[in-house]
């Protein structure tokens, strides 16, 4: 098998990898976990975003009918105490429902079961936190992860190719830019806007992570395309930017993103 094959070959297996990363990591990757409760094993998932409109249920599956539990919440980032929610029984399952919030909104929340004198909280340690946002037509969210999965795609095969003793860098360098392009400016402002309301949070108007980082990656991939394009140590610009494309892109995805102001929220409606 030629050279070129086997790199496109690690290209794709790491741009696979990668983005399973990027998810798993994610703060919207549902948390997963088991506890125990007067000897049963209870084994649960918490959904960390909700998209749409409608209230989030929770759900807590599988429970011995003499287990009984509420859903605790409050707003994220607020001096709200906790609100607890009966939860109601469904089958073998324990139901309750999160409030519907503003785009960008957040909430703590946590399970509670009670089975006689004891009692247990679901998750254990640090509540789980979700994060509501609107729904994406798939007219921009499909093309825009496919555009952004290939321009890592491409942009780690550019990288690899810098190692060869006589690199091809200048369609490979062109594809990563174009499709950086598309993705994250062309479409990406419609995915935040359906999301989250403003077309662009990131620099330099935001502290947005996402908006941000794909803001870099652009710049960086402008000056390898402009060194290749010159014959000017563009071997050594293509690595730096497909360097730089795997160090931004191994950060979360919507680590940060545009919250409501709950604090303006709440003094709108009480002057009301």
């Amino acid at each position: 098998m030629k050279t070129s094959a086997w790199l496109w070959i690690i290209a794709v297996l790491f741009t696979l990898v990668s983005a399973g990363w990027q998810r798993r990591t994610g703060p919207t990757y549902p948390l997963s976990g088991r506890a125990a409760i007067g000897g049963t094993i209870v084994h649960y998932t918490l959904e960390r975003s909700h998209k749409g409109l409608g209230d989030q249920r929770v759900a807590v599956g599988r429970l011995p009918l003499d287990i009984t539990g509420g859903l605790e919440w409050k707003r994220y980032r607020s001096g709200d105490p906790w609100t607890v929610v009966v939860m109601r029984r469904e089958g073998a399952s324990l139901v309750a429902e999160l409030p519907h919030q503003p785009p960008g909104g957040k909430l703590w929340y946590r399970v509670r079961l009670l089975r006689g004198p004891e009692t247990i909280l679901l998750p254990p340690a640090r509540p789980a936190a979700t994060r509501f946002m609107g729904s994406v037509p798939a007219r921009f969210l499909v093309p825009h992860i496919l555009c952004m999965f290939l321009a890592m795609l491409f942009s780690t095969r550019a990288g690899l190719e810098g190692f060869r003793r006589t690199p091809r860098l200048g369609a490979l360098t062109a594809w990563t830019l174009a499709f950086m392009v598309a993705g994250g400016l062309a479409l990406g402002p419609f995915v935040v806007h359906y999301a989250f309301g403003p077309w662009w949070s990131g620099l330099p108007v935001g502290t947005d992570i996402t908006d941000s980082k794909t803001l870099v990656a652009v710049i960086v991939w402008i000056v390898a395309a402009i060194a290749v394009a010159r014959a000017r140590v563009a071997r050594a610009w293509v690595l730096l930017a497909a360097l730089v494309t795997l160090a931004i892109f191994a950060i979360p995805h919507s680590w940060t993103t545009t919250e409501p102001e709950y604090a303006r929220i709440d003094a709108a409606a009480a002057a009301r």
